[in-house]
């Protein structure tokens, strides 16, 4: 494993309020700027794609093909999704039109937050660093970055590029383990993101810093026995093995009708031959686990199964090698079943039918993701309509349309804070909103029936009588209102005024 050296404890305040002085200067206000430093992320990696590739085989085994595709891909997609849109993302806002308040020209602001924290995990040490990066520069934030300590060579790297390519007052990089990470999650931010939820949300609590946060759990797979069956298996495998199956979107189980059972792992078989052709220990499309601790941990589940491993099944904790691993007839309460396995090994869990899927689903946690094989969208809709998950996806594993908040505008405005805004003009109160003054009337009433809003009709009692009320008076409101403005312009209402007092 590459040497990662660590930020000193001590230097993490100061590096917190060199962040906080850069975003305060006001720098970030320009679009331009802005534009700048996301054009910056993408040339780190253009000029750096050797290295990169390198350091990612290095701590995770990874061939050049999975982080061009899941590393590099998404972050480039976030880029210049972001340095397109930033313009049009940062303008002003106007709220819907309402009766009641579009005198006051209400509207929303996009403004930054201010200074945010950042802490990636593992599994994706790009894409989960930088792609939220792009979407705080692009938001006017200032950064500090947290890799993992788990990749090691990733990590070291990313500290050496970062401050050659971006503005090194705003934004930094911390390296290091648990000591580190604790520092930070003590300051204040502005913001913060990560993965470990719980340590993360607890830490944020303390400030009442807004956070997001990506939760694991396990994500399952309904299979139509009517599917192409050969198209299915390719893309379960994909999904499941790609980056050792260290992907919060994976694949973790599979509910598979009983009578089918066979035909589907007929199919896995000739579909995990034409992958590893000459045996998955002698590939270089397989990656490693991140460490000699999670294999073990993984080790030990598929060990302990109760279910019949009928594809790999071999392990090498020194090597970080887990076999790609496919186990039949895997009970509900099978360890395999008992935490997210996060590693490059698929149970099948044999069902009665879309029926006793659907309630295995609905009894556990809500997944990430759930996946539905079938050409048939009777069945498709069946599953999801009757389940809750972060995604629903068909005939497709890993792959979503975006990748909810980490994406485009919605992560930009997870770094954002949407301020409101009205301008009041006085001739409201002149027409409207006189009475709210004291002393208070014993008619008041009667002035805010013109201004709240009228409930709908009571059912089975269809009315419009009431809002045609309101839109009356709301018509008379906008007349004497605009008259109001058009003699205050040309200087008539004061002369107006003036006449009444001669008089």
């Amino acid at each position: 494993m590459a040497t990662l050296t660590y930020t000193a404890i001590e230097d993490i305040p100061r590096i917190h309020e060199r962040a906080r002085l850069a975003f305060e200067s006001g720098k970030t206000d320009s679009v331009a700027f802005r534009k700048e430093q996301i054009a910056q992320v993408g040339y780190l990696i253009k000029d750096n794609e050797d290295r990169l590739r390198e350091a990612l085989r290095i701590d995770l085994g990874r061939h050049p093909q999975e982080t061009d595709l899941l590393d590099f891909g998404p972050v480039l997609g976030e880029i210049r999704d972001a340095y397109d849109n930033v313009e049009k993302w940062v303008k002003p806002q106007n709220i819907g039109f309402s009766i009641n308040w579009f005198a006051m020209k209400p509207r929303f602001t996009p403004e930054p937050k201010g200074v945010v924290l950042i802490i990636a995990p593992f599994n994706f040490p790009m894409f989960l660093l930088l792609g939220p990066l792009v979407s705080a520069i692009a938001a006017g934030d200032a950064a500090v970055l947290k890799p993992s300590e788990q990749t090691p060579a990733t990590s070291q790297l990313l500290g050496e590029l970062i401050p050659k390519y971006l503005d090194p007052e705003l934004y930094h990089l911390v390296n290091g383990g648990v000591p580190e990470t604790t520092k930070l999650l003590e300051l204040k931010w502005d913001h913060s993101n990560g993965r470990v939820g719980r340590i993360i949300a607890a830490a944020a609590a303390k400030h009442l810093t807004p956070i997001t946060l990506e939760v694991g759990c396990k994500n399952p797979v309904v299979v139509d026995p009517k599917v192409d069956v050969k198209m299915t298996a390719k893309r379960l495998l994909w999904g499941r093995f790609s980056n050792a199956g260290q992907i919060c979107l994976a694949p973790e189980y599979v509910l598979v009708p009983a009578a089918f059972q066979d035909t589907l792992v007929e199919a896995l078989k000739e579909a995990y031959n034409a992958f590893y052709p000459d045996g998955p220990e002698k590939s270089d499309s397989i990656s490693r686990i991140v460490s000699e601790a999670h294999t073990t941990r993984i080790k030990r589940l598929v060990d302990e199964t109760k279910g019949k491993v009928i594809l790999g099944g071999q392990a090498d904790v020194s090597k970080r090698y887990i076999a790609p691993t496919v186990v039949r007839d895997v009970p509900a309460d099978d360890s395999l079943m008992s935490e997210e396995i996060f590693g490059p090994v698929l149970p099948l869990v044999p069902v009665k039918d879309v029926d006793e899927a659907v309630a295995f689903i609905k009894a556990r946690e809500h997944p990430l993701a759930i996946y539905v094989f079938s050409a048939n969208k009777k069945f498709q809709e069946k599953v999801f309509k009757n389940t809750k998950s972060g995604a629903a996806v068909a005939n497709e594993t890993v792959i979503s349309a975006g990748d909810g908040y980490y994406s485009g505008k919605h992560a930009f405005e997870q770094f954002t804070h949407y301020r409101v805004s009205l301008d009041n003009p006085s001739w409201v109160d002149k027409v409207a909103f006189g009475f709210r003054y004291p002393p208070y009337k014993s008619d008041y009433q009667k002035n805010l029936r013109g201004v709240n809003a009228a409930l709908p009709p009571r059912p089975g009692k269809a009315s419009v009588s009431a809002l045609a009320k309101r839109w009356g008076f709301w018509i008379v409101f906008a007349l004497v209102g605009a008259s109001s403005v058009l003699l205050t312009k040309s200087g008539r209402l004061a002369q107006l005024k003036a006449r009444a007092v001669g008089a």
